[in-house]
């Protein structure tokens, strides 16, 4: 095993895969097979299931199929978790197409683009669970983008940054970002005059 502080991934799998020998005994077939991955160097091992035990590696034949399902279904979020608690006795609907939020719930599709007005409140629980708190998109800009929309594009994140800072009260760096949305609208400015 490597030392902590090394990047490591093992993964592990069980077939049975014909005439591969046992490295450990070298007289069974190999039944089991793990890849160690270590600072980016592969290390396969494979070994047959009584040198396994023997190692201490754990070995389970097969997990039954209602096992496997109960495991992954207990992860999953609850649609309460997701939406929110459902409002009893009431289904909000789109006013112009007439999707429901427990069509969304079963189907994980809108019927319109209004929808994203009317089930804002869900959506917005939904997409912040989804993206770790971060309900806005803050992804990179298309290469084809003209350089003065990439300007537009900065200022405008810049202008965000700086609402953000005075609501946290953090003044010295809402002074920063003062002073390069300046820089950025002198130089935008000179651009537009030099034309």
């Amino acid at each position: 095993m490597p030392d902590i502080g090394y990047s490591t991934s093992v993964e592990y799998r069980e077939s049975s895969i014909e005439n591969m020998q046992c490295q450990v005994c070298n007289k069974n077939d190999a039944t089991i097979h793990l890849t160690e991955i270590t600072d980016g160097v592969r290390a396969e091992m494979h070994i047959c299931e009584h040198c396994a035990q023997e190692e201490g590696i754990a070995v389970k034949s097969q997990i039954p199929l209602n096992e496997l399902l109960s495991s992954l279904l207990a992860v999953q979020p609850t649609d309460e978790d997701l939406f929110g608690p459902a409002e009893k006795g009431t289904s909000t609907s789109c006013p112009r197409c007439g999707f429901t939020l427990d069509q969304f719930r079963k189907e994980a599709v809108l019927g319109c683009p209004y929808d994203y007005e009317v089930f804002e409140k869900p959506l917005r629980r939904l997409i912040k669970k989804a993206h770790n708190g971060k309900t806005t998109h803050c992804g990179k800009v298309p290469s084809r983008t003209s350089e003065s929309e990439k300007e537009q594009i900065k200022l405008i994140t810049l202008r965000q940054r700086l609402e953000e800072a005075v609501r946290t009260e953090d003044y010295e760096q809402a002074a920063k970002l003062r002073d390069k949305i300046k820089r950025y609208e002198i130089k935008k400015y000179e651009a537009d005059r030099s034309k």
